[in-house]
């Protein structure tokens, strides 16, 4: 669980940067819903704005996690991150992979550009900057040792992972079309397992593949079957997710509220107005991994109800506002109106499970960490003061930091003297493992990270 937790702090960054960014998108698409920006000029600007980053989310996510999962954070991991995500999209590609084959590529190396794959090279480089960035190799190779060697390991490692990817990826792919194309026919029950499918391959990127199944029906299709698929993704998307968020700002640290509502509100209107999810749900995929899980069940009860009732909307985009008004015109259309009575009661649905389900098990959501409330306002002081507790800077092997927390490996745990830390006022200690150190700090970790680093 703290590698998931990790992992998820190290998302936030990026994540963070999204929400602003699909609401132009969404914005783009309703000046322009049929042309995508080919008929307006200023549509195709914000479309384009939108899509620098929500369409390279991957890369975003591969630097991400190589810096953040890094010991100490250094750019070098990032650079590993880079030449890790363009190994694989290089040796996984559809032109590679056809003339290593002598035959045309599965389409499933089509979709090799995803989130997971970024997550999966981040890690990578990482894991190969941790365990190179202070090896020592001959004189006649110095240039070479230590940090520089990482983007060398990393390609490498990369390399040999390429091997079993080429081999399983097309198997998994292949394997959710054919799956989906086997419940496509069980009516209100398929469309269930469906949503919840959806939902949870959304971390791995791999929701595209019963996506191209359950989509590929919209036209063509007798009523009853066409739009069964999409219309219960509006519930969720544009009631659903905002009242999770509602409630993950409810049980948000009181000192810490208004950094949540910044960010939770953005995402959440966000998923409202544009139906991109993604900057919401990875606030708390990784932070409390039951919460997601939650989250897809309720999906997959959102398209089995809607499947159920007489009402039927699909979109081009995704199922936000901008697509539900222009579904109306749609000729599958059926009561789209319903939709609205539904989504009100999973926006209730949702908030009453998250809020108890953050508050009875203590999941760490945003905001759910403790604030500082230093008595030490100098930052180079409190960073001293911290360093003295933890042994000094001989005894530090590692510094690093995520949202809240100070994280530090020391060599000697005997020598960390936690009242001497908790002098400066930071609100707890843990010691996770044997020499783990966290030390919670809160929204100014920060700038006690970078005085702790000058120090170290």
């Amino acid at each position: 669980m703290s590698f998931l937790q990790k992992l998820g702090k190290s998302l936030m960054l990026p994540v963070a940067c999204l929400p602003a960014v699909g609401i132009l998108m969404g914005i783009g698409y309703w000046i322009d819903p049929v042309g995508w920006g080919t008929n307006n000029l200023l549509a195709l600007l914000l479309i384009k704005a939108g899509g620098i980053l929500i369409d390279n989310m991957s890369i975003l996510f591969v630097i991400a996690v190589a810096v953040g999962m890094a010991d100490d954070g250094d750019a070098s991991a990032a650079l590993g991150g880079i030449v890790s995500w363009l190994t694989v999209q290089t040796m996984l590609s559809p032109a590679v992979v056809s003339t290593i084959v002598s035959a045309e590529a599965n389409p499933a190396f089509g979709k090799i550009n995803n989130q997971f794959i970024g997550i999966l090279c981040g890690l990578i480089a990482a894991t190969c900057y941790n365990k190179f960035k202070g090896v020592k190799f001959p004189e006649f190779l110095g240039f070479f040792s230590g940090k520089r060697c990482v983007a060398i390991v990393t390609s490498i490692t990369t390399l040999l992972v390429c091997i079993p990817l080429f081999f399983t990826w097309p198997i998994i792919y292949t394997g959710l079309v054919d799956f989906g194309a086997a419940i496509v026919s069980t009516g209100a029950v398929g469309a269930g397992i469906y949503g919840f499918l959806n939902r949870m391959l959304i971390p791995v990127g791999l929701h595209h593949a019963l996506n191209s199944v359950f989509w590929g029906n919209i036209e063509g299709g007798v009523l009853g079957q066409t739009g069964m698929y999409m219309a219960g993704f509006f519930p969720m998307m544009m009631f659903g997710l905002p009242g999770a968020a509602l409630a993950m700002v409810h049980c948000s640290k009181p000192e810490n509220r208004k950094v949540t509502i910044g960010i939770l509100s953005s995402a959440a209107l966000c998923s409202f107005f544009t139906g991109i999810t993604e900057p919401l749900e990875f606030m708390f995929m990784f932070l409390a991994p039951p919460l997601y899980f939650i989250h897809s069940v309720l999906t997959g009860i959102s398209c089995f109800v809607i499947a159920l009732l007489p009402t039927r909307a699909g979109f081009d985009f995704s199922a936000g506002l901008v697509d539900y008004i222009l579904s109306f015109n749609a000729p599958f259309a059926l009561n789209p109106i319903l939709l609205i009575p539904v989504g009100l009661v999973f926006f209730v649905v949702y908030y009453v499970i998250f809020r108890f389900a953050i508050l009875k098990f203590n999941f760490k959501t945003p905001g759910r960490e403790d604030a500082v409330s230093s008595q030490v306002k100098d930052f180079a002081t409190m960073a001293a003061t911290i360093l003295e507790g933890l042994g000094g800077k001989e005894n530090v092997h590692t510094s690093a930091n995520c949202i809240t927390r100070l994280r530090i490996e020391v060599t000697d745990p005997s020598l960390v003297d936690e009242d001497k830390i908790k002098s400066t006022g930071v609100p707890g200690v843990l010691r996770p493992s044997k020499n783990g150190i966290q030390i919670i700090v809160g929204t100014q970790v920060q700038q006690v990270a970078d005085e702790l680093k000058k120090l170290v």
